[in-house]
């Protein structure tokens, strides 16, 4: 029987994928930060904007939910991305109606690159509060997220290409 080795969750190289992404600033919460999330030329996605640290501000996410998927078989989270050098959280949810998501932080070059994320390690937290739960029991998936939150008022930038299960 043929089992496939990975499992594509999004590949932006079909413009319809991008609009199904919805940023979450910080203005949720009173904050200034401005992110957007639009198609590139070579087909790839870029996330990018703005993070302002006043009125309690500080972060930007963009998000994207999707049919529950069945990831028992996979161990890792593959990002092929471009960043600016600059730290990021990815964060999954598997069942998008909890409120709290499980994070692995991860830091980008500056060049292409493919992140490798272990999902074991990825852990519960809810409003930046790591909680008293097990990490992701990797069973199912429901949504994934990229924020980025740095404590500092800074610009970013963020190509991605594909995201996917190993």
């Amino acid at each position: 029987m043929y089992q496939e080795t990975s499992l594509i969750i999004c590949d932006f190289s079909n413009d319809e994928v991008v609009k199904n992404w919805y940023v979450v600033d910080d203005g949720v919460m009173g904050g200034l930060s401005e992110g957007s999330f639009n198609s590139t030329s070579a087909g790839n996605a870029l996330y990018s904007g703005t993070v302002r640290t006043e009125n309690n501000g500080g972060f930007s996410s963009v998000r994207y939910g999707f049919k529950t998927k069945d990831v028992s078989n996979y161990k890792t989270v593959k990002l092929r991305l471009k960043g600016d050098g600059k730290s990021y959280q990815f964060r999954v949810k598997a069942d998008r109606d909890t409120r709290y998501s499980y994070i692995n932080s991860f830091e980008t070059s500056g060049e292409w690159e493919t992140i490798s994320l272990s999902l074991a390690s990825f852990y519960p937290s809810f409003r930046g509060n790591r909680l008293n739960k097990p990490n992701f029991g990797g069973d199912t998936m429901e949504e994934i997220a990229i924020l980025i939150g740095n404590k500092t008022k800074e610009s970013f930038s963020l190509e991605i290409e594909k995201v996917y299960l190993e």
